[in-house]
């Protein structure tokens, strides 16, 4: 009886349970195909790659990007390893939120646009390719390894990040919307989230048109090519935008009290995420200017991704003191995670 007290005294309030096993493993082997096609563009291989595309023409910059776009998926590799080890419970709040809020950020488009536009080409016939018959980018096989592995790895990540997150911060998100107590914090978020709301119709509204067939303001190769692969993603960005918001403002003036605070926190977690990580990601792109003039952001274009990406990050910090203001409160619960 001592040597089974003693090879346990304390059970570990975190512990790597098959469901884990199984996720962690999927977001690491995930990664593999990614990585390696990148290596082997970096190394000089044209695999996926056709005659008469620009990246055959990328230089130093486009071997420079793909080095980058392999240490993001390195971080996943991090991140996964870190949901499912004991130290990953010691590690600050910040270091693992903020990755994955940007992982969310960048996934979460892939995740929900990808399948919606293999539905529309199933159903319509349409979609995908080079749409207006320009050089091609990637073969298409390429796009199916790659968004499926990411699809993959947003998944696997996502259902580590719940688990970890339940068990260090479940308490912040117990109860419903009509319980949560007002705080310093709550005009800050009430005003925050009607400036949000102001400022996401440009963006918001913009997604919403080129998705329905608008052309102004887009650049004459998205013009030249749009196909039904372009709206089907200009709709996601739309939605993305009413979802951050709608997040926000329920938090903020605590409409529909009978919501689980948890409904509202995911729509600001998914929303802002997107809204503001994917407009950062098509702003470098645009301040990188790489490629031909017709395909480059105009700058209406530009100044869209820079306000959708302004809007996600003030929603996300403000929720994100609404909270730290409730971890700091006093837990009468008795059930501190």
């Amino acid at each position: 009886m001592t040597a089974i007290r003693t090879s346990a005294p304390h059970p570990p309030p975190y512990r790597i349970r098959r469901v884990r096993t199984v996720a962690r493993a999927l977001a690491i082997v995930s990664c593999v195909p990614y990585v390696g096609l990148k290596a082997a563009w970096m190394a000089g291989s044209r695999v996926g790659i056709p005659d008469g595309s620009p990246l055959l023409d990328g230089g130093a910059l486009l071997v420079v990007g793909n080095a980058a776009t392999v240490l993001m998926d390195a971080c996943v590799v991090a991140l996964a390893l870190l949901l499912t080890r004991p130290r990953g419970l010691r590690v600050p709040a910040w270091l693992l939120v903020v990755p994955m809020w940007v992982a969310s950020g960048l996934l979460l488009p892939v995740m929900t646009a990808y399948p919606l536009q293999m539905a529309v080409r199933l159903l319509c016939g349409s979609g995908g390719g080079n749409g207006g018959g320009g050089d091609p980018f990637l073969d298409p096989w390429v796009f199916g390894v790659v968004y499926g592995g990411f699809i993959i790895q947003g998944v696997a990540l996502g259902t580590l990040f719940v688990l970890y997150a339940k068990e260090r911060w479940g308490h912040l998100w117990q109860g419903r919307l009509r319980d949560l107590p007002g705080t310093p914090a709550s005009p800050v978020l009430r005003v925050t989230a009607v400036a949000a709301a102001l400022v996401a119709l440009a963006p918001g509204l913009a997604h919403l048109f080129w998705a329905a067939g608008w052309t102004a303001g887009l650049n004459e190769g998205m013009v030249a090519e749009r196909t039904s692969d372009f709206s089907v993603v200009e709709a996601v960005n739309a939605l993305f935008v009413a979802v951050a918001v709608a997040g926000a403002l329920l938090l903020a003036f605590r409409r529909g009290g009978r919501l689980p605070l948890r409904v509202p926190l995911v729509l600001v977690w998914a929303g802002s995420a997107q809204v503001a990580c994917w407009g950062g990601w098509l702003s470098l792109a645009a301040l990188v200017g790489a490629g031909d003039v017709a395909d480059r952001p105009t700058t209406a274009m530009a100044l869209i991704y820079a306000v959708q990406m302004l809007v996600g990050t003030l929603i996300a910090l403000s929720v994100a003191h609404l909270l730290e203001e409730r971890a700091a409160a006093p837990d009468t619960s008795g059930t501190r995670a």
